[in-house]
């Protein structure tokens, strides 16, 4: 793997364009605005601007552009699309690249003189009015834009069946998690939990597609074990509300935690982790989570079995009784758990780091602007 001083270097200009995000689009975006920047590019990012608020892009070297670019189609587009019409043009950029549909198809109507590349980090899961615009918008974006690039195989697949001239692999990598600051034991103290209870941590925005849901429902099923495990769940979102009645309703030994800044010390203190998603590319969690040694039970949809290989115990999406299960049988193996924690450190240690990532682009923005390689303009 490389590392930043060998990243190659770009003298040219971008544009990385973000929806709303809370959470891993806009860690990406930040980590390569830090990685182009530091290699020699000029960046500029546009969105909205809590999400400036919540990364603060300027912090690594980029210039901001507020965007406001709902995660929903609104009547606000159009003021969307006019304000990135204006960022994108003073001064020009050199290259586009949107992060997302909705960043996408609101770059595209801008219409940017600028090759324009689009990243699919999400695959579109939604019904009725809003999955088929959706999908419409998918269509237009991959017919239009000059390269699509996918977080994970199956996006890829996606864009390249929907009609996009050139679709590529793009693995997100998570940024690295800092050490631990607090002790496991002060950490578990915070939860009450005893030095024999087992924790079991999930990390992500309380939306229906992380199916947390089905996470209560088998913690509910843990209360009588001895020493019932605590499930704590960091993140916020929609789903905050009915997720609280479920969990109160069921007795479930869950805590919702808030959005948290600690994961490193969440992990550090976990006994198990785990994914209950219907989908996901490459999740960041996932990939802390193994990076930290901890044994991950995930479910097998989207880019996550690529992701994890053999390194974490995989189960059907939507299945409470299969989460149930491999939970107990985790808990009651304590040689597993070990086993899954060598191999998820040894698989996380072949993944592409920051660097890769932001080195893969700077090579893509530099074949499509072959002027900066010949040092002309």
């Amino acid at each position: 793997m490389t590392d930043a001083s060998s990243a190659p270097r770009w003298p040219g200009s971008v544009a990385l364009v973000l929806a709303s995000s809370t959470g891993g689009v806009g860690q990406h975006v930040r980590s390569i605005a830090r990685g182009l920047t530091e290699a020699g590019a000029s960046v500029l990012v546009c969105g909205p601007a809590a999400t400036q608020d919540q990364f603060d892009f300027t912090g690594v070297g980029a210039r901001f552009t507020p965007v406001e670019i709902p995660a929903s189609p609104t009547p606000a587009d159009a003021r969307a699309v006019a304000a990135l019409r204006r960022a994108l043009a003073e001064p020009p950029v050199d290259v586009v690249h949107a992060h997302g549909l909705r960043a996408g198809l609101v770059a595209l109507l801008a219409r940017p003189p600028a090759p324009l590349v689009v990243t699919w980090h999400n695959a579109v899961l939604a019904g009725g009015l809003r999955g088929t615009l959706s999908r419409l918008a998918e269509r237009i974006v991959a017919r239009n834009v000059r390269v699509a690039l996918g977080a994970s195989a199956d996006l890829v697949e996606r864009a390249a069946a929907l009609g996009a001239a050139d679709a590529r692999l793009a693995p997100v990598a998570a940024p690295a998690l800092p050490a631990p600051r607090r002790r496991r034991a002060a950490v578990r103290a915070e939860f009450g939990v005893a030095a024999d209870r087992p924790l079991i941590v999930s990390v992500g925005r309380l939306h229906p597609q992380k199916r947390y849901d089905i996470l209560v429902d088998a913690a509910a099923r843990w209360r009588t074990r001895q020493p019932a495990p605590l499930v704590v769940i960091a993140g916020s979102g929609p789903a905050y509300l009915p997720l609280a009645a479920r969990i109160s309703a069921a007795r479930a030994p869950v805590t919702l935690l808030g959005h948290r800044t600690d994961v490193a010390d969440l992990l550090g203190a976990a006994d198990l982790a785990v994914v209950t998603s219907d989908w996901e590319a490459r999740q960041l969690f996932a990939q802390e989570a193994l990076g930290a040694g901890v044994p991950l039970v995930a479910t097998a949809v989207g880019g996550l079995p690529e992701l994890v290989g053999d390194a974490a115990v995989l189960v059907p999406a939507g299945d409470v009784d299969a989460v149930d299960a491999a939970v107990r049988d985790l808990l009651d193996d304590e040689a597993r758990r070990a086993d899954l924690a060598r191999r998820g450190a040894a698989r996380a240690a072949t993944w592409p780091t920051e660097a890769d990532t932001t080195g893969a682009l700077a090579d893509l923005y530099a074949e499509l602007t072959p002027e900066h390689s010949t040092g002309t303009r």
